[in-house]
């Protein structure tokens, strides 16, 4: 990999593909050239970068020609389609989808809880889910501490999870309510403003979503503890930006909680908020647009064995997406 990689962006005119520049830019990534790459219908719009407008070429099987790393954020049926184009190019895919991370030689990487994992890439690199990444960055020093037998997890996840339009399908929603109109229900199973609607992706046969399953199959390949005991409970709220979560973690022996605090503390990408009784803990209308994983509202569950309850929130646009795809490109240069 050269010091100064050709790097293009596939879905470059999504949410995730925007933020994908803007980290590149915020960051510096000492790229030479940037190629935005997104669908025909794309091709020929500008988007700002470093100060100037990329203009935005079509994404095609000879894209990658001469590119060193391809962050792609276009589904994953488009991801599976391009997959052989960027490989045989010499080209390593990051992938933001769900095409490839519960594939056998696909590395699922979170650079602060699993960055050596990038180096047994065979040209792909999956991105985790955004809810699976904050929970894991958090989960990786309780683990180191003591090791974690089990998890259930309720998440809050906010509608720009589900792309642009489910966003603006939000800002919408909410004028129509306001205003005593019809609401316009179309990027949901159903309405968003003023609600909350229990179901991410589609149902499977135990009765759990795809999104429930993918924190838990996930989860497992990062943290490689295959016996981890993971249940989810994923939930779309009315929320712009930031996913949270609460986390209850259950460990194989006693632990103190001061000590969970501390490594907690001493954990590359998080920040404790946690002053309850000052109004001090994480929410996401506050936390927009920031790269950490915030933690608060540690405590003792007194109702299971060596278990603490935490609440966990993140920026799933930037941690949970576009940020950890461009830490796995950093990493890749070390």
């Amino acid at each position: 990999m050269p010091g100064r990689p050709v790097v293009a962006v596939a879905g470059v005119t999504g949410a995730v593909g925007r933020e994908m520049l803007r980290v590149l830019e915020e960051r510096a990534f000492p790229a030479s050239e940037v190629i935005a790459l997104a669908s025909s219908r794309s091709a020929g719009k500008q988007v700002p970068f470093a100060g100037r407008e990329l203009v935005v070429r079509e994404l095609a099987p000879d894209s990658f020609a001469g590119v060193d790393i391809a962050l792609f954020s276009a589904g994953a049926g488009v991801s599976k389609q391009f997959r052989e184009s960027v490989v045989s190019a010499g080209c390593v895919m990051i992938d933001n989808s769900s095409a490839f991370r519960m594939e056998d030689d696909v590395p699922l990487v979170v650079p602060e809880v699993n960055p050596r994992d990038v180096h047994r890439h065979n040209g792909v690199i999956a991105n985790p889910n955004c809810s699976t990444i904050q929970m894991v960055v958090a989960l990786k020093p309780l683990h180191d501490l003591a090791p974690i037998e089990r998890v259930v997890v309720a998440t809050y996840q906010a509608a720009s999870g589900a792309g642009a339009a489910a966003m603006q399908e939000l800002y919408e929603q909410t004028e129509e309510f306001l205003s005593g109109s019809e609401l316009t229900v179309d990027q949901f199973a159903h309405r968003i403003a003023f609600n909350c609607i229990p179901q991410i992706d589609v149902f499977l046969d135990d009765g759990s979503t795809k999104e429930e399953w993918k924190m838990v199959v996930e989860t497992r390949k990062i943290l490689a503890a295959p016996e981890m005991r993971v249940h989810a409970t994923c939930v779309r709220v009315p929320v712009l930006r930031c996913h949270s979560e609460a986390v209850n973690v259950e460990f194989a022996s006693p632990v103190d909680l001061a000590d969970v605090r501390r490594a907690l503390a001493g954990a590359q990408g998080i920040e404790l908020l946690d002053d309850p009784a000052n109004g001090v803990y994480p929410m996401p209308a506050m936390l927009e647009g920031t790269d950490a994983t915030y933690v608060g509202r540690l405590r003792v569950d007194e109702s299971a064995p060596h278990a603490i309850s935490m609440w966990v929130v993140a920026d799933q646009l930037r941690k949970g997406a576009a940020l950890n795809a461009v830490q796995i490109a950093e990493e890749l240069l070390k």
